[in-house]
C-alpha cells in the first residue's frame, strides 16, 4: 500500500535516522520531513544503522500542505486529548482502517517536545493515539514511528489486497481547497465573522472528517457554495449558466461541474 510517514520540525537529527530505521525494518520507504532543524546530518546517518535508502530518499518540504499532497487519509498522532473531539483511532485501529481502505495514507508526527498544533491537526482526518501507562506516557519520536509502522505492516499482511473505494475519494489538496471555499462562502453570506471565527471552521472540519465525502460529493458541495455566493441580482443569470452545462440523466451535478 501507499503509506507516507511525515515528521514535522524534528529537532534532533538522530530521531530522523532512527525513524528511517524503524520504517525500513517494517518495509516502508516513504519518509517526508517538514522543516527539520538539521538534515542531512551525521547523527541521522549513524542512527539509521544501514537504512540508507530510506534516509537518502527522504523528501524535505517547507509546508505541511506540500508534504501531504496526494494522500487520501491523514492520521495525526497525539499524546493528549484536545479541546475539541477529533475522530480517533489507536495505532492498531488506524493501521487496520488504512489497510482496509486502499487509499494513499499519511501518518503525521509532531515535534519531540510539543507534538502537533491544533492547526496542523486540522489537516488530518483522524487523531491517532498510542495507549501508554497512565502515569508515564513519554514515547520517543522514533519509538512512536516504530509502533505505527509495525501495526501497519501487520494489518497489511492480514489484508494484502484491499477492496478499492466504491467511489473515488478526494485527495488532501482537494479537501484543503474545499475548506478555503467553505470559509469564504460563510464569510460572504455573513455566517462567519472573520475577525471572530472562534472554533466554527475547526468544528466543520471535524464534521466533514467524520462524514468522508467522496470526490463527486465534494464537487456537489462546492457547487452549492458557489450558488450561495452568487449575487442575488444575478440569480437568473446563474441559472442560465448552470442549465447550459452538460448534465447527466437525472439532473444531478456532473463530475465536470464546479471544478476550479
Amino acid at each position: 500500500m501507499n503509506a507516507r510517514f511525515v515528521l514535522v520540525e524534528t529537532s534532533h537529527p538522530g530521531n530522523i535516522g532512527a525513524a528511517a530505521r524503524a520504517l525500513r525494518v517494517m518495509d516502508w520507504h516513504e519518509l517526508v520531513l517538514v522543516r527539520p532543524h538539521a538534515f542531512p546530518h551525521a547523527d541521522a546517518t549513524a542512527m539509521a544503522a544501514g537504512a540508507d535508502d530510506v534516509l537518502e530518499g527522504a523528501r524535505v518540504c517547507e509546508t505541511l500542505e506540500e508534504a501531504l499532497a496526494g494522500t487520501g487519509v491523514v492520521f495525526g498522532t497525539s499524546a493528549r486529548r484536545r479541546r475539541l473531539d477529533w475522530p480517533e483511532h489507536n495505532a492498531r485501529g488506524a493501521a487496520e482502517f488504512a489497510a482496509a481502505g486502499g487509499e494513499p495514507v499519511a501518518f503525521l508526527f509532531g515535534r519531540e517536545r510539543t507534538g502537533l498544533t491544533n492547526e496542523e491537526l486540522d489537516a488530518c482526518h483522524y487523531l491517532l493515539h498510542i495507549p501508554t501507562a497512565a502515569d508515564y506516557g513519554s514515547l520517543n519520536l522514533a519509538q512512536a514511528v516504530q509502533i505505527v509502522a509495525y501495526e501497519l505492516r501487520m494489518a497489511t499482511l492480514a489484508n494484502p489486497e484491499p477492496e478499492p473505494p466504491a467511489e473515488p475519494m478526494p485527495a488532501h489538496e482537494d479537501l484543503a481547497r474545499f475548506y478555503e471555499h467553505l470559509e469564504s462562502s460563510l464569510t460572504d453570506i455573513g455566517f462567519l465573522d472573520p475577525d471572530n471565527p472562534r472554533l466554527l471552521m475547526r468544528r466543520l472540519r471535524r464534521f466533514f472528517a467524520r462524514s468522508r465525502p467522496t470526490a463527486l460529493e465534494l464537487n456537489i458541495l462546492r457547487g452549492i457554495l458557489k450558488a450561495a455566493q452568487w449575487p442575488e441580482r444575478d440569480t437568473a443569470a446563474w441559472r442560465r449558466a448552470r442549465d447550459s452545462r452538460t448534465r447527466p440523466r437525472g439532473g444531478t451535478i456532473s463530475e465536470r461541474d464546479d471544478q476550479e
